[in-house]
């Protein structure tokens, strides 16, 4: 049987017997009440855990709305219009609105990408600012001794409505509610010591509780304050199918449990040979985007199996910082060591591929240097067939599969 993954902006194909393929992972069936829009405004009639958004606020607030920048999937532009339609009817005017762009350790945007994200009318009509993290204030620390260091514009806000969307985290456990204030609009020094606890075990994709990076995350957004969020939740085409607003844990919780249920998906063991995707560009434009499949993935492998990563990467690793770590590390191994000595953005995701290689090998199939990627301790492939054939002649020809063509998306959760 054949089996297509996204590459770049065509595919990769592999032939191989039926029954070797234990399963191919995509989201569960489901129908949704409601997409874009409505289901933006269904969820701020509806919301979980507060009142509605026009009666949170009052006339004479100054109000931060924080989203998400050009490098996250939320399309800002249709879930904007309708909480200011709600600031309208409590009537807060424009001028006292601000839409903040949350930069994490991302670049500054231009303001092509600003208005392309608010949508012509809402960036003409409120101001639209990117987070600064050379201008924040200072708002303590959490237990973990994380910074509160918040731009100014958030921090100086009488309410702060955080949007975003919800998927799994490779260690935060979910993206969305608390996450657009921190990492959101922080500072450098903030981000790193909160995802300095990435190398837990509890730290992982789809765990809340016990999970010591979102336990710090919502500690910090306690002692910030956040009144209200708008989060979505988005499918394998990154359009909404469904939406929770309200109070920053209770309506995320549910959005978390709405995304298991369409991503989270069984498998009957961990296979021998795992092929995976990010669904081709723009996801797959570097190995920095295309990790987040690749770690997805190493919950589907048993332990000495084969990972085949799919994913064009026609732009190289995609941050200085991780090709430092990767290109001067001596052994993989050494990164999981570093990083639990000298955290830094950019070497976490370096350490995260250390992480995997554990338990597994990782073959690359992409647009890069052969002998770069032996550099960087993967396996370069031509094709996904060569990869898989490899892989065949290595575990055998009993070897069992899985395929995983969205691997940013699914999350495989085996009985073990």
């Amino acid at each position: 049987m054949k089996l297509s993954f996204g590459f770049g902006d065509g595919f990769q194909e592999v032939d191989l017997p039926e029954k070797n393929l234990l399963a191919t992972l995509t989201a569960n069936e489901m129908e949704h009440e409601r997409t874009g829009e409505d289901a933006v405004r269904y969820a701020l009639a509806h919301p979980i855990g507060k009142g509605l958004l026009r009666d949170e606020v009052r006339a004479g607030e100054k109000i931060a709305i924080i989203t998400s920048d050009i490098s996250r999937p939320l399309p800002s532009c249709e879930v904007i219009p309708s909480v200011l339609d709600e600031l309208t009817a409590a009537g807060i005017p424009d001028e006292d609105i601000t839409v903040v762009f949350a930069l994490g350790s991302h670049r500054r945007q231009t303001e092509a990408e600003m208005r392309h994200l608010a949508g012509d009318e809402v960036y003409e009509r409120v101001r639209c600012v990117d987070s600064d993290p050379d201008d924040c204030i200072h708002l303590g620390r959490t237990t973990a001794g994380t910074p509160l260091d918040i731009t100014r514009v958030v921090a100086e806000a009488d309410r702060r409505i955080c949007l975003g969307n919800i998927e799994f985290h490779y260690f935060a456990g979910y993206s969305g509610g608390v996450k657009a204030i921190m990492p959101g609009v922080s500072t450098p020094a903030a981000i790193q010591a909160n995802h300095s606890m990435m190398v837990s075990p509890d730290a992982c994709a789809g765990k809340l509780e016990g999970n010591p990076v979102r336990a710090d995350l919502e500690e910090a957004g306690a002692k910030i304050g956040i009144d209200y969020i708008v989060n979505a939740v988005l499918d394998e085409h990154k359009h909404i199918v469904y939406a929770v607003a309200g109070d920053v844990v209770e309506a995320h919780r549910v959005g978390c449990a709405y995304l298991d249920k369409m991503y989270r998906v069984g498998i009957p063991e961990r296979a021998d040979i795992v092929i995976v995707s990010q669904g081709g560009a723009p996801k797959d434009a570097n190995l920095y985007q295309t990790q987040k499949a690749l770690d997805n993935a190493k919950h589907a492998v048993r332990k000495g199996g084969t990972i085949i990563v799919i994913g064009s990467c026609r732009e190289g690793l995609g941050s200085a910082r991780f090709e430092e770590w990767l290109v001067n590390a001596p052994t993989a191994h050494s990164m999981i060591e570093r990083i639990g000595k000298d955290f830094q953005l950019g070497g976490h995701k370096a350490a995260a591929i250390a992480m995997v290689l554990e338990n597994a090998s990782i073959d690359l199939v992409s647009d890069m240097d052969p002998d770069f990627v032996r550099s960087i301790f993967l396996n370069p492939q031509p094709s996904a067939q060569t990869a898989l054939d490899e892989a065949f002649a290595k575990y055998g020809g009993d070897a069992t599969v899985i395929a995983m063509p969205y691997g940013g998306a699914t999350l495989p959760v085996a009985a073990d």
